[in-house]
């Protein structure tokens, strides 16, 4: 459908920028660190390091071939190679994650804009009551809030278009944000012992090694890598056919993982400088970014423009990936049912809007009410992360040996004489091991929540 709104990005720089602001949000900046900690620390960044340069790289050469190959959203493109229930149900699923990650995932992203808030008119100290957190999320009106603050700045960039708004955006906002990353980091490791959270973080301990590193590093991968999502089809729907889609693969990957690792810097060696080396001290979940990072810069000198720093850099993550994933909702409505771009980002803005409000007032007026136990919120993660993003990463892969054949993904990333150096690494992966390994994650994910296993 090449019409108006199939436009695409610019170029390589585009996409690759665009890519990778889909794949840097909140997992990178607080779920890497804690994860890293409670898993071995350098251990755990290896074996994530090894998972990423085979099972995602995999994935991603795979997602973004099929979206060039088609020049569709995930629907449409599985459609292109064959009407079927299981190709239908393998497009749809990835359709529909974006949907449901993006308005919880909104729900966070009011915390942070609501946090910078308080940086910038110096509320240093009062952020830091443990109360704090709790009486901001259980307060309806404000949460909801900062939650709609959050939707309308990504609202604004889908509004303004592919090239206007999407690359734009990722231009301006990745730099800062690696820029940012960097100095945070230089601070944080520089405190008085922070050293031993950077030996902990970068030198790998293989007695700390165990089976949930393995599980750990490859959900943590999966989640961070954007695969599964819906968002790596549609952004290759927007690659040109003289991009190589294996040096961009990289390049994401780079900026990914790298971001990933100035994450760990910033915030593992202020941990351990603030609680005198207890690894325990990072936590888990919203805590970590919500209530430890605001006590320790506190106790830091330019605690204030750490904090701005800290949580405009947050926001900058959240918002390229919240962008991406509302982008990728808006493409598959538009595709399916050939509807105006402004029509259907309104559509999907009142989607977010109703679960959003559901995730935003499940901690305020709608606390007494959950399903299978869980908040809207952390349902909604459950069902994303855990059950539907693992069956959608299966449907790719059989999708790619089954349907659209491995011969012609690898010739489109081989097009225009363009270089696929790890090529049998990807063969052999999307046909024996990364089928297995979403198996695993999908199994492992629902064992933990139902108290099987530990995680």
């Amino acid at each position: 459908m090449e019409t108006e709104e199939r436009h695409g990005f610019s170029g390589k720089i585009g996409y690759v920028l665009s890519a990778a602001g889909a794949s840097v949000g909140l997992g990178n900046i607080w779920r890497f660190p804690y994860l890293a900690a409670k898993y071995g620390g350098g251990i755990f960044l290896l074996v994530y390091i090894l998972l990423a340069v085979t099972f995602g790289y995999s994935m991603i050469i795979a997602e973004t071939a099929i979206g060039r190959a088609t020049g569709k959203s995930p629907v449409s493109a599985f459609a292109a190679y064959g009407e079927g229930p299981g190709t239908r149900f393998g497009g749809w699923i990835n359709a529909v994650v974006p949907m449901l990650i993006c308005p919880y995932y909104s729900v966070i992203g009011g915390w942070v804009c609501k946090y910078l808030f308080e940086y910038l008119r110096g509320n240093v100290q009062g952020v830091t009551d443990d109360s704090y957190f709790g009486g901001f999320i259980s307060n309806g009106f404000e949460a909801e809030f900062w939650f709609i603050i959050f939707v309308a700045l990504i609202l604004i960039v889908i509004f303004m278009g592919v090239q206007n708004g999407i690359e734009r955006v990722s231009r301006i906002m990745m730099p800062i944000l690696i820029v940012l990353a960097i100095l945070i980091s230089i601070y944080s490791m520089t405190r008085p012992g922070a050293l031993s959270g950077v030996k902990y973080f970068l030198i790998p301990n293989f007695s700390h090694f165990s089976f949930m590193t393995v599980i750990s590093a490859m959900g943590q991968m999966f989640y961070s890598l954007s695969i599964a999502m819906g968002i790596l089809i549609t952004f290759g729907s927007y690659m040109k056919k003289d991009v190589c889609i294996e040096e961009s693969t990289v390049q994401v990957e780079i900026f990914d993982t790298g971001i990933a690792m100035l994450a760990g810097l910033m915030i593992i060696p202020a941990v351990f400088s603030f609680s005198g080396g207890d690894p325990k001290a990072l936590g888990a979940g919203p805590s970590l970014m919500f209530i430890t990072m605001p006590k320790i810069f506190s106790s830091m000198g330019f605690g204030m423009i750490i904090g701005i720093m800290f949580f405009a850099l947050v926001l900058f993550a959240a918002l390229t990936s919240a962008i991406a994933l509302t982008e990728s909702a808006v493409s598959t409505l538009s595709d399916e049912f050939v509807w105006g771009r402004k029509g259907c980002t309104a559509i999907i803005g009142g989607i977010m809007f109703v679960l959003g409000s559901l995730s935003c007032l499940g901690y305020g007026p709608l606390s007494n009410v959950t399903i299978i136990g869980m908040q809207f919120l952390d349902f909604f993660d459950f069902l994303t992360n855990s059950v539907m993003m693992p069956i959608a990463a299966l449907c790719i892969c059989l999708f790619i040996t089954r349907r659209m054949t491995i011969e012609r993904a690898v010739s489109e990333v081989l097009m225009n004489g363009h270089a696929f150096r790890r090529k049998k690494i990807f063969v052999f992966m999307i046909k024996y091991v990364c089928p297995v390994f979403v198996i695993i994650i999908l199994v492992s994910s629902l064992a933990n929540v139902f108290g099987l296993i530990s995680m």
